[in-house]
């Protein structure tokens, strides 16, 4: 599994971010992703403090990593932690996807937000969204980031099953909804199967969604305009758990 500081520097909780390693990785933004804001979003929220060397410390910093790749790489052959032939994802029960079957979908929060939803009854949609307009929607409500905690780790590798917690404090305007200044959160649980080379190459994740958008739409309807404004005055932060 991939520990914090492999790289020898940069962010404490994510491997592969710096180095000679990552000379050559193209990033969707142009650059490493900064996640000083949100480590301490996360160092002030959370509700576990993992010993040092501990599975759960190892889990949490893998988990992390993942998520970090599969925002902010843009070609499959720069991941370090997952096997990008044999990976599959999926959602509460849905057939496994391919990371390419993953991108067609819009990647990043579209692949964590499928629903069945008919679309009239959908207050976020994938189907309208894109990896970027996705990542905007999200990290305007949450500009100081969308931190993510393992609660407890139900077995370790190569089959790690974990409890998580990911919440924000929603400061800008989500889908139309004005800011709550409150925090959102919710709770789920996720499965990830390592192979003998401690690569990822399968991953479950099951959740209600709801209780993540339900917190962005209690914010009063607000026109357009006013969205424009708010989003023009909140950074627009390339991290996120």
């Amino acid at each position: 599994m991939a520990t914090s500081g492999s790289d020898g520097e940069g962010d404490k909780y994510r491997s592969y971010l710096n180095g000679e390693e990552e000379k050559n990785t193209q990033w969707r933004y142009g650059a490493p992703p900064n996640y000083d804001v949100v480590n301490k979003l996360f160092e002030e929220g959370r509700t576990k403090i993992w010993p040092p060397g501990s599975l759960e410390e190892k889990v949490q910093n893998l988990v992390k990593t993942w998520e970090m790749e599969m925002f902010h790489k843009v070609c499959f052959d720069d991941y370090k932690t997952v096997d990008p032939k044999k990976y599959r994802f999926s959602l509460n029960g849905r057939k496994g996807i391919t990371l390419e079957e993953k991108r067609k979908l819009g990647g990043g929060y579209n692949s964590l937000l499928q629903t069945s939803l008919p679309e009239k009854f959908r207050c976020y949609n994938p189907a309208e969204e894109n990896a970027d307009s996705s990542h905007r929607a999200f990290t305007t409500a949450f500009p100081r980031g969308f931190a993510l905690e393992v609660l407890q780790v139900y077995s370790g590798p190569p089959l790690i099953v974990y409890k998580f917690r990911h919440w924000g404090i929603m400061e800008g305007p989500f889908k139309g909804h004005a800011p709550t200044g409150e925090m959102v959160e919710f709770y789920g649980m996720a499965v990830f199967e390592l192979d003998e080379q401690s690569k990822i190459v399968k991953v479950e994740f099951f959740f209600d969604r709801g209780e993540l958008l339900g917190g962005l739409m209690e914010g009063a309807a607000i026109s357009d305009d006013s969205i424009n404004e708010m989003s023009s005055s909140c950074p627009f932060l390339k991290s996120t758990g």
